[in-house]
């Protein structure tokens, strides 16, 4: 099955509902966007208001040119909406997919959220679309996302030299690569994390 962009998916369980991010989810983030820590290792930062729209209008013409799919995260425990995440660098050819782009404000880092999230994205990629393999990455400073990764079932894949400036404002940083394979997911990773939910 091809992934189609044009139609909604809606992935939910009893603790999150991921939809598909649209222009009215700009007014439900837009605070969250104002925390700046959220946006440290991001290279299309979106501090603050003006950028915050773009980063949202960016990612709604990502959907419509076929590249990118987003989701808004609404955590059902808080009643709120929590955050964002999208899948990215679809290959229909080599039947691959990337997740990234996953932010979450103060309030629900921590909460288990993001483990429900990556449930239900991992579910519905191998299970539903049928894909082989999830690629996922991170700069190597970010060691919190890192481990999130890595809590999730996800296995390091290699590193991409000096591929981001520092953070710290001098010198380069190297981007850590991870995946998730569709057997991987089968046989231990989709009981590993459902036990951890």
């Amino acid at each position: 099955m091809s992934f189609n962009f044009t139609k909604d998916y809606v992935l939910e369980n009893d603790r999150v509902r991921l939809v598909p991010l649209e222009e009215e989810h700009f007014e439900l983030l837009q605070d969250i966007a104002r925390e700046k820590e959220l946006w440290t290792y991001f290279l299309g930062k979106s501090n603050g208001y003006a950028d915050f729209e773009r980063y949202v209008k960016n990612a709604l013409e990502g959907r419509t040119a076929k590249k990118e799919y987003s989701f808004a995260v609404f955590d059902k425990r808080h009643k709120k909406y929590a955050g964002s995440t999208r899948f990215f660098d679809y290959d229909a050819d080599l039947n691959t997919i990337r997740l990234g782009y996953t932010w979450y404000g103060k309030d629900f880092r921590g909460s288990g959220l993001n483990k429900n999230c990556k449930y239900l994205l991992f579910r519905f990629a191998f299970e539903q679309m049928g894909f082989e393999r999830i690629g996922l990455g991170a700069h190597a400073e970010n060691k919190v996302s890192l481990a999130a990764m890595r809590s999730v079932g996800c296995i390091q894949e290699g590193v991409v030299r000096n591929l981001f400036p520092s953070i710290r404002g001098q010198g380069r940083s190297h981007a850590v690569l991870l995946g998730i394979l569709k057997k991987e997911w089968f046989n231990t990773a989709k009981e590993n994390l459902k036990n951890k939910l």
